[in-house]
């Protein structure tokens, strides 16, 4: 997935600084209703973001994945949608337990998925319920930050900036497959983020753009 970024940021002569830790994550629901429906799954992937090299690696090896247990399945069309099954959903992890490995694994690493104010309220809704509190962690939408960086391409949904960058995802609306297409899409549209930024604040200026495209 990253073998062509060598191409793009070779080694340089200044003195490297310590990587950057991200987390490109993606859930799964029973529902669209952020209000209302219940988190199934969390799946997650590390990122490697070396500012003086101006490189992104995904780190396969730091990943995580997660089903909650519901004490009723969600319904036959919501299960034809993302595979996990009725008993899947019953044997899953508690929710407690789930969402405690998960703040653990996340850490204090900035936060990204497509669209991230859904995964951001289900997460931290479903948080405050069983934990006691919502993730502290900073968020950026990859959407936002495709939409500034490629204002000419007509794209919406994930579906269509993998479409556009040839981006294929063996089984989508399955959260650890949706990470890795998203992680794609990210080193995809990485070199022009890198021109932009310099740091995980640029990078959040950056994404804040997007509020102006959509107004203008």
């Amino acid at each position: 997935m990253s073998a062509w970024w060598s191409a793009w940021f070779g080694g340089g002569d200044a003195a490297p600084a310590a990587p950057e830790r991200w987390v490109v994550l993606d859930v799964e629901t029973s529902g669209l209703d952020v209000a209302r429906d219940r988190l199934l799954a969390i799946a997650a992937v590390g990122l490697r973001v070396d500012w003086s090299r101006r490189r992104l690696d995904v780190c396969l090896g730091d990943s995580f994945e997660v089903v909650l247990r519901q004490e009723r399945a969600s319904s036959r069309d919501n299960i034809l949608l993302h595979g996990i099954g009725v008993q899947s959903q019953r044997d899953g992890w508690d929710p407690v337990e789930a969402l405690r490995a998960f703040e653990a694994f996340s850490g204090a690493a900035p936060l990204l998925a497509f669209h991230s104010a859904f995964d951001e309220a289900l997460i931290g809704r479903h948080a405050r319920q069983h934990l006691g509190r919502r993730p502290a962690n900073p968020w950026v939408d990859i959407e936002h930050l495709c939409a500034v960086t490629h204002p000419q391409v007509r794209a919406r949904s994930l579906d269509e900036w993998m479409a556009h960058f040839g981006i294929t995802c063996p089984r989508r609306h399955q959260a650890a497959a949706d990470t890795l297409a998203e992680c794609e899409l990210l080193q995809r549209i990485w070199p022009a983020v890198a021109v932009e930024c310099r740091n995980w604040r640029g990078v959040e200026r950056l994404a804040g753009r997007r509020r102006w495209l959509a107004s203008g």
